[in-house]
């Protein structure tokens, strides 16, 4: 067996390919992940992006970096519509739940952490709020207005996207977005927006007269009172917290053409250069070949716990598929993921403590998770381990050290979870004796009336564990 460990090599959608990782600064990592807006719950589908991101972080660690963790949390400035128009998401949010705005971004900000504690999802190491960071978005823009990117209309200050070419910079690059033909087939209103890709930098408020209501979420600034616009955050904190150019920032796929680009723009108009040397994109969960915030609230995390199945099992479920192919979920799917968990869990805590880890396993798995997170492959090798020659404390100590990535808890596991039935335990017991009997048949019988009681048997070296379906 080839006993090379590979380097770590990640896919950065800037240059559309997988590149080695070498850090900027000597086994030190910055890494910035977008953050939830908190108007409203989280979805399964965000969900799958910050578990992505918790491999990335994990695997990382894996291999001996020390991750300096930044994730912002949205609560002002993030409209309906990303072309800068329609209402802010916290005000709608607020009306939605009578609320204030300040009341419900407390509120779901403890929620979303409360979902991502139950999926074993690290904490940043640093949590940034927009609203605690309005003077160093303030200063941001100012540097960029200096610089000759900005212009004021009547809703507020926008970049000037077109200014980028004079500095041999190409707005939209990270998307590859063709601007000549998005500005060709233009058919909408832009306003007083000089061109069509233009964006925001920071919004003036309604008047009262206006909307009948003073706007909750507004401050002074040196162009009027208003909010700053959504992606100035993100380019305001990561330079605080990380530097002018850090390692890696991630996000949905969906930040891609708009809140990632934009990021770019404006650090290319203050700094002169693209602020993260690797920009890493999660893919989309999808329900019914749909988008899965289209689906509605039946796919809260609180959904599938509320059905009896256990939240890490849908961490499970996100593992069988490449972070950049999009995942088609079913109720299905999670429940046989929920059973190969139990299946695990079940068969680790019936190994004993005392062994080591197994080397070979051990490089086949790291070799796996480097190549750019292929946890379906690495997964692949953590069942092959459980179905080895291994003695079962090898085994044990092996599976544990592959769940320092995984996130599984693998070791968490009362037999209280699974109370077994007598008429099961006798059924299990016949087919003990007909497998010692070389009776297949029978077994195989017995079997499936186990099966028809809900539950699932398991073959081992001590005789068999019992899980239920």
């Amino acid at each position: 067996m080839d006993k090379t460990i590979n380097k770590l090599a990640l896919f950065d959608t800037y240059e559309r390919k997988v590149r080695i990782f070498e850090p900027i600064k000597n086994k030190t990592v910055g890494l910035y992940a977008c953050g939830p807006t908190v108007y409203d719950y989280a979805h399964i589908g965000n969900l799958r992006t910050y578990i992505f991101t918790d491999i990335l972080r994990r695997t990382l660690e894996f291999n001996n970096y020390n991750v300096n963790h930044v994730m912002n949390i949205t609560y002002v400035g993030h409209l309906v519509s990303d072309a800068d128009s329609g209402e802010d998401k916290m005000l709608k949010g607020a009306r939605k739940h009578n609320k204030s705005a300040f009341e419900i971004a407390k509120y779901f900000e403890a929620a979303f952490l409360t979902d991502t504690d139950a999926l074993n999802i690290k904490r940043a190491k640093t949590m940034c709020r927009a609203t605690e960071h309005i003077e160093e978005q303030i200063n941001y823009i100012l540097e960029i207005e200096k610089k000759g990117f900005t212009y004021i209309t009547a809703d507020g200050v926008y970049f000037d996207t077109q200014e980028l070419a004079k500095h041999n910079f190409k707005y939209g690059a990270l998307a590859k977005l063709d601007i000549d033909g998005l500005q060709g087939g233009a058919r909408v209103d832009t306003g007083e927006k000089r061109n069509l890709t233009d964006f925001a930098l920071w919004k003036f408020s309604a008047s009262p007269s206006k909307n009948n209501q003073s706007r909750q979420m507004q401050w002074d600034s040196p162009w009027g009172v208003g909010f700053p616009g959504w992606h100035i955050e993100c380019s305001a904190m990561s330079d605080k917290y990380l530097g002018e150019v850090f390692d890696i920032h991630v996000g949905g796929e969906d930040h891609i053409p708009v809140h990632h680009s934009n990021e770019i723009s404006q650090c290319q108009a203050r700094h002169g250069k693209n602020p993260a040397n690797f920009w890493m994109h999660g893919y989309f969960l999808k329900f019914n070949q749909e988008k899965i915030s289209k689906s509605g609230k039946s796919l809260l995390l609180k959904s599938i716990i509320d059905k009896g199945i256990d939240p890490l099992a849908y961490r499970y479920l996100t593992l069988t598929c490449h972070y950049r192919s999009q995942l088609n979920f079913s109720w299905d799917a999670l429940e046989s993921a929920n059973v190969a968990l139990k299946r695990l869990k079940s068969a680790v805590n019936s190994y004993p403590d005392g062994g080591t880890i197994d080397t070979n396993f051990e490089i086949m798995f790291k070799n796996k998770i480097n190549n750019d997170l292929n946890m379906p492959q690495a997964v692949t090798v953590l069942w092959a381990v459980i179905k080895s020659h291994l003695n079962d404390k090898d085994k044990k100590a092996t599976v544990l050290h592959f769940d320092k990535i995984l996130g599984m808890s693998l070791d968490q596991f009362s037999i209280n979870e699974c109370v077994v039935p007598e008429a099961v335990i006798a059924l299990a017991k016949l087919r003990l004796q007909a497998r010692l009997n070389k009776d297949w048949q029978s077994s195989d019988e017995f079997r499936k009336k186990i099966a028809q009681l809900g539950f699932l048997i398991e073959d081992s070296k001590g005789g068999y564990i019992i899980t239920k379906k």
